[in-house]
């Protein structure tokens, strides 16, 4: 399994380059893949020396949609193992003021990257075996004020995947979905986040590789948010309404 490649979608983020480094560290050889991939050829080396590890760059673009057929032919070989990290939160009151922010906010947190993963499934599906994972967030397990622009977009991807998942589980592709909760990246630096329900980016990509490795399908790097996210999503929609969390 070690010399099967794995592809970062969203390869910019602190998340996804520790998931990418903690593939190369098991030695996989590595895609990165963002907007203005040659940006990242820093971290490239760095990994490629670090790891003894092939790690190339791609210039990929989410929203731009009627790309992804040629992105994938254009990789040096079809990954085995495919993450998928792009993601923006945006604004929740810019979100609510503009429409062209709250589509950019709902084509990047799930038209964008449902559909390169329903292009890789296909691919994966006919060569009869793969990983897809996908990177969500318990922000989409139950609509709230302060960021429901970006929680329905990530709850329409976990429904995605939930799907793509059922469909592919005949034909050899293990779909994987992540919620993360709190990361302490440079996005929430300026964040006064609890200590307690927020991860490193390296104990993110531990999870997916363990996910990846034993497996598993729907993944909290952290439990206790499965048990924060049980207790919101329990409450009374009649209570519910008059909170703000």
């Amino acid at each position: 399994m070690t010399t099967r490649a794995v592809l970062i979608l969203g390869a910019r983020s602190d998340m996804a380059l520790a998931i990418a480094h903690r593939f190369a560290k098991s030695g996989h050889p590595v895609q990165l893949a963002a907007r203005n991939a040659n940006t990242l050829e820093a971290e490239r080396n760095d990994m490629a020396l670090r790891y003894n590890v092939d790690v190339t760059l791609h210039d990929f673009d989410a929203l731009a949609t009627d790309s992804f057929a040629g992105f994938i032919d254009g990789l040096p070989v079809l990954p085995h193992i495919a993450v998928c990290a792009v993601g923006y939160m945006g604004e929740q009151e810019e979100n609510e003021a503009d429409l062209d922010a709250a589509s950019q906010v709902l084509r990047s947190n799930f038209e964008g990257p449902a559909l390169i993963l329903a292009e890789l499934a296909n691919r994966f599906a006919a060569r009869g075996a793969g990983t897809l994972v996908g990177i969500s967030s318990v922000a989409g397990e139950r609509g709230r004020a302060t960021n429901y622009v970006y929680g329905s977009a990530k709850a329409g991807f976990t429904a995605f995947l939930s799907g793509l998942r059922n469909r592919l589980a005949s034909e050899g592709v293990h779909v994987v979905t992540v919620l993360p909760g709190f990361v302490a990246t440079k996005m929430t630096e300026d964040l006064d986040l609890p200590e307690k329900l927020t991860a490193q980016p390296e104990e993110v990509a531990d999870a997916v590789e363990r996910a990846v490795t034993g497996g598993k399908n729907v993944i909290y790097v952290r439990r206790i948010w499965q048990l924060v996210m049980a207790v919101i999503r329990n409450i009374p929609e009649g209570i519910f309404k008059k909170m703000k969390i």
